[in-house]
């Protein structure tokens, strides 16, 4: 991924703050998800297998689009204008929108998928 791609990527991060349309750091991101509010969430590359593993399965749960980042949690916090943050909850749907075609190539974008799982009438 080339350092444009990055620092428009990031730059879209510290606007969706400036605009207060963001969660950061586990918590935050976790309630984010759950509570629905969240359109796309970011993990550092630096993250641990847990916090892969835990986000992961929670955005699959709650169809939320999910981006490992070539960042690492002191680039995500910095964009952020906070401290190290392991994961960024964007909610905003254009702002996530427009962060996902940034980051599209060269990361993958889980896209939430409802296999193996069965109906209940």
């Amino acid at each position: 991924m080339s350092e444009q791609k990055k620092s428009k990527a990031l730059f879209l991060l510290g606007l969706c703050r400036k605009a207060g349309k963001s969660a950061s750091g586990e918590f935050a991101c976790e309630d984010a998800v759950r509570k629905g509010t969240a359109h796309l969430v970011l993990l550092s590359a630096d993250a641990s297998r847990n916090t892969h593993k835990k986000f992961h399965n929670k955005c699959t749960f709650y169809s939320v689009p999910i981006i490992d980042t070539p960042f690492s949690k002191e680039a995500l916090g910095a964009a952020m204008g906070q401290t190290a943050r392991s994961c960024v909850a964007v909610c905003e749907p254009g702002l996530a929108k427009g962060i996902m075609e940034v980051l599209q190539i060269g990361s993958e974008v889980k896209k939430p998928s409802c296999e193996g799982i069965d109906e209940v009438d």
